[in-house]
This record gives C-alpha cells, structure tokens and sequence, in this order.
C-alpha cells in the first residue's frame, strides 16, 4: 500500500536531516508534531540538491542536478517519486501548495554552483535568494498553512533570517569553499587580502537581518515559533563564535558548535520562549 511508501519517504528525509544538520534536526523537533515531517521533506530535498553541487566529485554534477531537476518536475506532475527524498518533497509541496517558483529559483542557485562566479552585488543577492530566503518561504509556507494574509505579512521576516543563516554559513565554510572549491561568495572582495575589516562589514549585514528577522520569529503562529527561534538562537552562537576569531582563523579553521553547547542553548532558549523573553 503507497502509505507506506509515503511514510519511508518522510523517515529517510527526517535520517537525511540527523545525519547533515545537528542544529535544524533539534530545530525541527522543537516544531508541532503536526509539520515536523513537511519540513524535514524540504530540509532533505535542499539538502540532496547541495551535496551534489558540493560533495559529488569525480561525478557529472550537471547531469546530475539536471537528472534531479527533470524527476523533481515529473514527481511533481505525477503525484509520486521512486526516489524516497523527493516523493515526500512532492508531497508536501502539493499538501501545502508551495509555490513552484521558490523550487525553480533554489534549483537555479544550485546550478550557479556549477560554475567559477565572479560574484557583484546583483548576483549575490540572487544566489542567497536562490540558496536560502526561498527555503525559508517554502517552511514559512508550511507554518502558515494557507494563510496568505500571514504568509506575506512574514515573508520579509522569513527572507532576512535565510539571508543571515546563509551569510554565516559563507563565513563557517570559507576555508572549503574558497581554498577546496574555488568559491568566493562575497562581493567585491578580493580573498587574497580578506582581513577583519572586511570580516566586520559583513557581520555588520548580519547582525541587522538577524534584528529584523526575531520580529517575524515573534509574529509566527505558536506551533512554528519555538523551532525558528531555536535555530536562531542556534545560529546566533555561532555568529558569536565566529565574531571571536580572526580573519585569518576562519580561513584556516571551520568554526563548530559542540553538542554540549547546542544543548545549553537549546535550555536557555526554552527558558526564554516559556517566559515570553525572547
């Protein structure tokens, strides 16, 4: 019976999420049982998509993502994949009617990645759009569930909090994704003279969305909000981390947070919600 199918499906997206994200699964288990396995399809889905853009070496990476680009159209058509991830990505994406632009525009961001990129302003901004905010609207999606009144009322709050998520990833990654891969995200910035001054201006931008983005945290329906501001409060130690060390330090070292800390923030942070003290 497909039920059963449907429930591997969502139990090798929810393993996909443990295995790569401590912090998002942790995050994810602070939500509603009720949308704990949509947004543990999405999280699998973005996360397929990633590793091979970052970790499938010595394979065709673009035949690759254009393989899973072609069955993510088709799972979406048909109602059904025979890959696990991806039927109970479809899944929730026709449960909660997610917009297919926010998939095309994370697809596009992916393929970027395919490519040396000489990244200005502009492009920037599309691949954090592409990358991050869109992956924020397609939960916000789920935690709003049909309410487009609250979705776009949210929808800006959701976009900054992607945005400052990814920027800190840019910095936690900068050792690989420069000196592994070959990528510099950042605009205008020459990585052989990347210094603290430099390292301050951007966490500048961060510390602004992350301001902007607890005001939407706060206006989220209950059954969402303890998870998002979870993973904010996850990410924002290690913002704080990161802010510790020097430029040369992140270039060197990838910044982590041990589960010991994860789990003294995840306490405080319930302290906090409980007492309406975020």
């Amino acid at each position: 019976m497909k039920h059963l199918f449907d429930e591997l499906s969502y139990a090798v997206s929810k393993i996909t999420t443990q295995k790569y994200s401590t912090s998002f699964s942790l995050g994810i288990l602070a939500l509603s049982p009720s949308i704990r396995t949509a947004i543990y399809a999405i999280y699998g889905y973005v996360r397929l998509a990633d590793e091979i853009v970052d970790s499938f070496h010595g394979y065709d990476k673009e035949n690759l993502l254009n393989r899973l680009k072609e069955e993510t159209e088709d799972a979406l058509k048909e109602g059904i994949s025979l890959n696990p991830i991806l039927n109970s990505f479809q899944q929730t994406v026709l449960q909660y009617k997610i917009d297919k632009t926010l998939i095309h525009k994370f697809l596009h961001s992916m393929e970027m990645d395919l490519h040396q990129i000489d990244y200005n302003s502009d492009l920037y901004k599309e691949y954090i759009f592409g990358s991050a905010e869109v992956v924020g609207l397609m939960c916000l999606q789920v935690f709003t569930n049909g309410n487009m009144e609250k979705y776009e009322k949210l929808k800006p709050y959701a976009m900054k909090l992607g945005s400052a998520f990814q920027k800190i990833n840019f910095l936690r990654d900068l050792k690989d994704d420069y000196k592994v891969l070959g990528r510099t995200y950042f605009p205008n910035i020459n990585m052989g003279v990347f210094d603290n001054d430099v390292k301050k201006q951007i966490e500048k931008e961060i510390e602004l969305e992350f301001k902007e983005a607890l005001i939407g945290i706060k206006k989220l329906p209950n059954s969402s909000m303890f998870g998002v501001y979870l993973a904010y409060k996850y990410y924002l130690s290690l913002f704080q981390k990161i802010k510790r060390k020097s430029s040369n330090d992140i270039l060197t070292n990838r910044v982590r947070i041990p589960n010991s800390e994860k789990a003294f923030v995840a306490l405080k942070s319930y302290v906090r919600y409980k007492t309406a003290y975020l």
